[in-house]
């Protein structure tokens, strides 16, 4: 593997940078927050059901943390308990479809604000320079690419 150019090292800050305080002011502006339990809700929306020690392994926590989390997102009915149909003494946490309205909800609010800003702050030419950068995003984002 080739060593990156100091320019690319500069370009790759300025995109870190950039695109994390775009994502925290989003989050921020339409009251989205993150939080272990919006990350616990997301991987098991994205990945399916999953018992307590997979989730605390690929969200890099204890199982006991992950306890606590799936009790409070299970008492809010955003996610519930199914039997493993692999392990009969193991218990899967699955996304309800209230969890999914939530996430449903919360995405277009976050997507609805972005659009704003588009809409509110970039001309028809920065709209098509966007365009292009977020395809270039999408290839940096997918290893396949």
């Amino acid at each position: 593997m080739t060593r990156p150019s100091p320019d690319a090292v500069d370009l790759a800050e300025d995109l870190r940078s950039a695109v994390g305080a775009f994502v925290r002011s989003v989050r921020y502006d339409t009251d989205t927050p993150r939080s272990a339990g919006s990350d616990t809700l997301e991987l098991l929306d994205r990945n399916g059901p999953a018992n307590i020690a997979a989730l605390a392994q690929v969200r890099n926590v204890k199982h006991q943390s992950m306890r606590l989390v799936t009790a409070q997102l299970e008492e809010q009915g955003l996610i519930e308990r199914m039997p493993d149909p692999q392990d009969g003494r193991s218990v899967l946490f699955a996304v309800t479809e209230q969890g999914r309205d939530r996430l449903r909800a919360e995405r277009a609010a976050r997507a609805a604000h972005i659009a704003d800003l588009i809409a509110e702050r970039l001309t028809p030419e920065e709209c098509a320079e966007l365009r292009v950068a977020v395809r270039l995003i999408g290839r940096l984002a997918d290893p396949a690419r």
